[in-house]
């Protein structure tokens, strides 16, 4: 596995992803409208910002996390070739899956969420390609 992105909860992703591009160099690569959000992604050379901005009225975990939290760091997120040997790996290693089969993700991957109560407090997600 490799690092794949960071997800990142905001408010209002456009002046976020403008900050980060002056700030870092860093050119948006993709943009889509998913799950009831805008996702917005930036190439950070070894892997990728994820900006994860609500759509008005939308349910869901990322709205339900800015409320309690505020914007910032959602989840970590590792690139697999194989995304049900990874899942079936970490659940051998004692890890709890929010996800047991991979779901449809953002930019058409299949995605699966780790516990982060068995994660040391982090979210995980898991990304095939």
């Amino acid at each position: 596995m490799r690092f794949d992105h960071a997800g990142i909860a905001t408010d209002d992703a456009d002046p976020l992803a403008d900050l980060f591009a002056d700030a870092f160099e860093t050119p948006v690569v993709h943009e889509e409208t998913f799950d009831g959000l805008q996702v917005t992604f930036l190439d950070m050379g070894n892997g990728y910002f994820e900006l994860l901005e609500p759509l008005p009225d939308a349910d869901g975990a990322i709205p339900g996390y800015i409320d309690s939290n505020g914007p910032g760091i959602h989840h970590v997120a590792l690139g697999t070739e194989d995304i049900a040997a990874a899942l079936e790996a970490v659940s051998d290693c004692g890890i709890d899956l929010i996800d047991e089969e991979p779901r449809p993700g953002a930019w058409g991957h299949d995605v699966a969420f780790l516990h982060p109560s068995t994660t040391g407090g982090v979210l995980v997600e898991l990304v095939e390609h």
